[in-house]
Formats: structure tokens, sequence, C-alpha cells
């Protein structure tokens, strides 16, 4: 990295320290004056017409002052799960909000909520993926599935594939895709080997430490609102809003507080409901949600079930693939098992494939982004397949991975052709590392190794930034982006890079929607791909700005000069010279002959820029009990260029930790009635120090075409890929293939009760 002064470094986080300390004010610390405190009325079925109402004694309630009901709302029509505001009649999963009630106290909000009488005629519910498919289903949209933008997945860059076609009106699936080429028939005929699975994987909750929160206050000046909200996305917030409440975007001001980790499940949600409320009554609203709440009514991500067959040839060439894929979504659309199956017919070189998805509706929460969507359960299915045809042709799975691997240049699933990308770099750096050398050596201590490759396909939106140059010689650079992992600290680097200053001297301001450039949401690995390349050209642009302005002062042409420590000086004259706040004083005073440095950075980046991440789990499997025990995990990641390797490096660590969770310990589980039944971080079970291996990190170069410097979004990939490495491992450890996730120790004992699957040459199922 000697070719560069500011990235590439490792570099604390700006607001580390902050955050560590508590001088962070996140959502839920603002204090309003005539603040009312909220609290939803959850409703107690799956599915019920909603009878009768009685809030009188929730309205006698000391410091309870209203309680709100769809009545008090306008019907609004469904067209996000945000915009389902309270139930209006009918009730499609339990903890749906019926009542809101309005207090000034939290405790006392609580207290009301427990007295708002409601009276059901409960109904038959679809619970399950089999159940809403079933003949004669109870429909969670008797009247057509309403149909809108999947604005999380969109913004994940998880809208890619065959187009959906919309599901029938008396149905549950609410999209179904097909993704086809070749000739799938002749493919598997040609094949020697065929391996087929079925793969299912659970709901899972994204558990930020923070739960979701929003304020809004009303503007008695203009008729607008303010909302402060723990969101990733503030300008699709407002302009939700704007089209709920009938306003100009104009009128409505987002600020998104520091967000207390997001991972795709803070993109808006209970934002219009609560800006309805400070409407009603006047008076600034604050809703936070208890982790009861968050588990019961916001947006996890989908349970899958994938049926997955692969064809080979006994020299080791793939002949064809075939995919079913279900997604469970829960009672609003979420539309992304086309996504599925582009993934699926994208990731490897298989010339004939046929892939199909449905979306399927059931009573329970509706389903949302969580970091890499998808991802995880596709990998999940499509490399334990892959592992498992690499051992009955007796071939090195790692190798049989890379010959198969997509390079640059071959066709996705859509026939476009896949941009720059390291896939295959980070098996060729998993493959030159001790702990896959030494494989034999932890085979012989008893424990079972296993690898895995995926990645994500990397999201693009347009997004803009401003630099300036201030009196004191510090460059500001101001931007509308969402921090959640350190891209403040990037940013930094990058225009200081740029511009040709410490980072420093470099100060990063955040603005909300009224005041900041416009940037995207702060998803699918995109924010410093996009709004980091917005910012360099704002601060090159800044630069030249600024040497003109001193190329004037010092009767020299611009191109002979450079910045260095806080000066523009003449190469070669080390005596002429000029400060930095100098320059910007002149640009700053009465009577001053230069306009100030101020520069913007515009892009509409539409190029992706995938990242790749390969994984190596070492695992030891109690054979009485079935508990697994990760003992160390390998995480090579290619990420473009490595502007902060510090904050690379955690986020590889805290997506291989989220992978650990997806592959052994977290499910939302639903009784026959669709109840929840891990309402709790008690019974919800998250893997913490105690569970997370020793984690080894390789970080891989492969310069991105389009990103800042050559970098690509890190944030998705390294989830991806955990799972099924978890599962690789357990099968090398145990001669069993687990296909379920999460693979508990109850699924592990009774795979070991099952005969040991060995080597074979002839086809199997």
């Amino acid at each position: 990295m000697t070719e560069f002064t500011a990235i590439g470094r490792p570099t604390p986080l700006i607001d580390g320290r902050a955050r560590v300390t508590g001088a962070t004010r996140f959502a839920a610390d603002r204090p309003l004056p005539g603040l009312l405190h909220a609290r939803l009325v959850p409703s107690l079925y799956a599915h019920a017409r909603i009878e009768a109402m009685d809030t009188a004694a929730a309205l006698a309630t000391p410091g309870v002052v209203a309680v709100l009901t769809a009545s008090d709302l306008p019907a609004v029509v469904p067209s996000s799960r945000s915009r389902l505001l309270l139930a209006r009649g009918r009730v499609i999963f339990a903890g749906q909000p019926v009542a809101l009630v309005l207090a000034t106290s939290e405790a006392a909000a609580q207290d009301g909520a427990q007295q708002v009488r409601v009276q059901y005629d409960p109904q038959p519910a679809a619970v399950t993926l089999d159940e809403a498919l079933a003949e004669g289903a109870p429909l969670v949209w008797p009247d057509g599935v309403p149909s809108g933008e999947n604005v999380s997945a969109g913004a994940h860059g998880a809208d890619q594939g065959a187009a959906a076609e919309a599901g029938k009106q008396a149905s549950n699936v609410s999209s179904a895709a097909t993704q086809t080429r070749g000739d799938v028939a002749a493919g598997f005929a040609a094949a020697d080997v065929i391996v087929e699975r079925v793969f299912t994987t659970a709901m899972v909750h994204q558990s930020s430490l923070e739960t979701h929160t929003v304020a809004a206050q009303p503007d008695p000046a203009t008729g607008g609102l303010t909302v402060w909200s723990s969101t990733q996305a503030p300008f699709d917030v407002r302009q939700e809003l704007a089209e709920v409440l009938g306003l100009p975007e104009a009128d409505l001001r987002v600020i998104a507080t520091p967000v207390g980790g997001g991972f795709g499940g803070k993109f808006g949600l209970y934002e219009p409901l609560v800006a309805l409320a400070a409407r009603a009554l006047n008076r600034p609203v604050r809703l936070s949600l208890t982790r009861l709440e968050e588990l019961l009514a916001t947006n996890p991500a989908p349970a899958t079930r994938l049926r997955v067959r692969l064809g080979a040839r006994r020299d080791g060439g793939l002949t064809a693939l075939e995919a079913e894929v279900q997604v469970d979504n829960g009672c609003y659309p979420f539309d992304i098992a086309g996504f599925f199956g582009y993934m699926l017919a994208s990731f490897y070189r298989v010339p004939n494939f046929s892939v199909r998805g449905q979306d399927v509706l059931t009573f329970k929460p509706s389903a949302g982004a969580y970091r890499a969507p998808g991802a995880p359960c596709v990998i999940f299915a499509l490399d334990s397949v892959m592992d498992e045809m690499a051992q009955r042709l007796g071939a090195d799975p790692l190798e049989f991975r890379l010959r198969h691997a997509a390079r640059p240049g071959d066709p996705l699933a859509d026939g476009d052709p896949w941009p720059g990308m390291g896939m295959a770099e980070v098996l060729e750096a998993l493959r030159d590392h001790p702990a896959w050398r030494e494989r034999a050596q932890a085979r012989a201590r008893g424990r079972g190794v296993g690898i895995a490759v995926g990645g994500w396909m990397g999201g693009t939106e347009p997004a803009a930034a401003a630099c300036a140059l201030d009196r004191d010689g510090r460059l500001v650079v101001h931007i509308g982006s969402v921090d959640l992992t350190g891209t403040t600290t990037g940013f930094a680097l990058l225009a200081a890079e740029a511009f040709g200053l410490p980072a420093e001297k470099v100060r990063v301001i955040i603005g909300d929607t009224a005041t900041a450039p416009y940037s995207g949401a702060t998803g699918g690995s995109k924010v410093t791909y996009t709004t980091g390349a917005a910012v360099v050209q704002a601060a090159r642009a800044a630069r030249e700005q600024t040497l003109a302005i001193a190329a004037d002062l010092l009767e020299a042409a611009a191109e002979d000069l450079e910045i260095v420590d806080g000066l523009v000086r003449v190469r070669g004259a080390p005596g002429k010279t000029l400060k930095l706040a100098d320059i910007a004083r002149k640009t700053m005073r009465f009577g001053g002959q230069y306009a100030p440095v101020y520069a913007h950075g515009r892009v509409a980046e539409t190029a992706h820029a995938p990242g790749f991440s390969a994984q190596l789990a070492e695992v030891e499997v109690d054979q009485e009990t079935g508990v697994v025990q990760v003992r160390r995990l390998v995480v090579a990641q290619d990420v473009g260029r490595a502007l902060n390797p510090l904050a690379i490096e955690g986020q590889m660590h805290g997506g291989a930790v989220q992978g650990l969770g997806w592959a052994l310990y977290e499910q939302m589980g639903y009784d026959a009635q669709g109840q929840l039944l891990t309402g709790t971080w008690q019974d919800y079970m998250l893997p913490g120090s105690m569970e997370a291996p020793a984690i080894e990190t390789v970080i891989v170069e492969v310069p991105s075409e389009h990103g800042p410097f050559g970098a690509r979004g890190v944030g998705e990939a390294p989830v991806v890929p955990t799972a099924a490495a978890i599962a690789n491992a357990i099968a090398d450890a145990t001669g069993r293939r687990l296909t379920d996730l999460p693979m508990t120790p109850a699924r592990v004992c009774a795979a070991l009760a099952r005969p040991r699957e060995g080597v074979s040459s002839g086809r199997s199922a």
C-alpha cells in the first residue's frame, strides 16, 4: 500500500470512543418537551376477525392520554408492510398491532396497553409453507395480494434475476419466477452422478442490540413533521411518510440517529404510524419497541425450503442443475424467490439449469432483509451439494469448486456477464492457508474440516457528497448516508487520500434529509461503493479549486503545486508555500476575491461490484450429545481495496459470527396456531463470546473497476458461506450430512443415528 498515504492503514473508528463510553445519543435518548410514549397493543391471534374493542379502561389509566385504533387513522392502501398501520377488521399475524396507547410515561403506556380489551373471532391460520400451499388453505389476502415495491430487498441489490410473476387472486403464492438455460433433461441424462437434497432454513431475526425506535414531532410553522428514527434509510422513510401523510417531502425532515445495529432490518417500519399519531395529538410521540415486540412484530429473515439436484460426469464436469425454491414471506410479499434462483444458477459454471421459485404468504410477521438477504440459505444448499458431489467423485473439494467457480465474463443466470470479482482468488487464498494444508492433522484429532464459498452481487444507487475547506485548514465532508459499521471513518480516509490531507484533518458530517445531499439506504454492501465514490469525486474537485487559488497567489501553474502537511507548495521550491487555512480564510472574508472552496461529487453507478468470501470451519462433534463446537474458522474475503483493514476485519468477524448463528443456534419457533415460542433472548439463542471460535481473517484484494480506489462493499459477504462450511465440516467429521438449519444437537443426534454415508461413483439421491 506504499502508493497511498491515507487508505490501507488500520484506523480506529472516529466515533468509537463515544460509542464505547456511552456518549453516543441514540433515538431513545433524545429529550422532547411534551413527549408522549407509545405502546403497541398486539394481536393475540395469528388470524382472527376483530369483533369489538373497548378502550375505556385504558383511557382511565393514570397517565394515558389517548388510545388510537384503525378508525382514528386514514385508510391507507397497504402497498408496503409499514402501511399496515393498525389492524383494520382482521389480524394476520400474532403480534400485529391493533391499537396504540399514548401516555406521559413508558410505564403508563404499558399499563394502558394491558387494559385494552379486544374481542376476537379466531380463524384458521396457515403457519407453514405446506399449510399455506394446501388446497383450500386460508388466504392471508383473500381480496388479492397487495402490490408494492420491495424497498429493503431492492436497496440491498436483491431485486435481480427473473421478473417475478404476480400471484393469482385466490392464492397464498405472491409471486413465482423461473430461470432456465440449455437442456436440463439432456444434462441429467449425460450425468454419471446425481446428488439431490432438500434443505430448509429457519426464520432468523436480525437481533440488533437497539430495538426499532421512532419519534415524531409536529412542526406548527409548516404543518410538517420532524422524525427521528434508528433507520438505515432516511430518504426512503421520508418518501414513505410523504405518501402516507399526503405532504410534500420538503415539509418532512427525517433525522437518522446513530443506529445500534440494523443488519437490513431497519429500512422503515413504524415511522408512518408514529407520525400519524403525532399529527393526531399535535404532540411529539416516541415508540421504542420492547424486545418481545421486536421479535413479535418486525421483519425477520424468511424461512426457506430448497430442493437442489446436481449432475456431473465421472471426470468431474458439471452437466445440469435443477432447483425448486419456496420462501416463507410471512404476511406480506417479500418477493425474493427469483433472486434465490438467480444466485443458485450464477455462482458455478453449469451449462444446463432450471430454477423455479415461489414466494409464499403465511400468517406470520412479514419477512425482510437480513445481511445478504437469501444468500446464506442459497449457499448452504448449493455448496452442501457441491461438497457432496466432490466426495462422491473422489475429488478434492477445494479444487472441485475452483474448477467450476464463475469468473469475470462468465454468464450470470440471466445471461449478463459477471463483472470483475474474486471468487477464484478467495478459494486460492484458502487453499494456501495452513488450516487447509494441515487438515489431515485436524482429522487425526477427531475433528472435521469443511469449506464453502459464497458472495454478494453488491448494491447500486445514486449518491452525492460535498466537500468544503474550512478556516482551520480542515476538509469538511457532507454526506447523507447512515453509518452502521464505520463508513464515516472510511469516508474520511477516502477524502484524505483524494485531497492530500492526513485523515485527522478531515471531518465527516452526516446530515439529515433536510440538510444533506442524497444518499441511498445503508445496506447491500453499497455505501462505500456509491457514496464513497461521490466523496472521492468531491474531494478531488475541492483539491482542484484549492490549487487554482494557490496557483494565483503563488504565481505558479496549478500542475506544479502539491499539498503536503497542510501546506500548498511549489514542487522544487520549498520556500514558496501557503497554508491551507490561509487559503480558506481568503475565500471567507469581506471583500474576498476568491470563491469559497466548495465542491460536489455525484455518482449514479449502475455496475455491480460483487464481493466473495471463502471460509474454512474446523469442528468437533460430541457423538453422545450432538453438540457441535467450532474450533477454528478461517475467513478469506475479496474486499477490492482494503481502505481500513481494521474495520474490514471487524466486518469479517461479525459476519462470520452471525453465520455461526444461522448454522447452529438461531430460529424463530412458532406453534401450530402461529404463536411465537421464542419471544425473548432466553428462548432465541444467539451465539456469544463463549460460542464464537477463534476467527482468522485473510484479506484478498481484487480491485473493483468502479469502486473508490478499487474498493468493494464488505458487509454482506462474510455471513454467506459460514453455515455451509460448518455443515460440510460436520459431514467430514461424522459421515452424515445435515440439511436443516439450525443444526441443533437434536438434529445432529438424529443424523448420527443414520448409517454413515460413504463415497460412491454411482448415482445417488
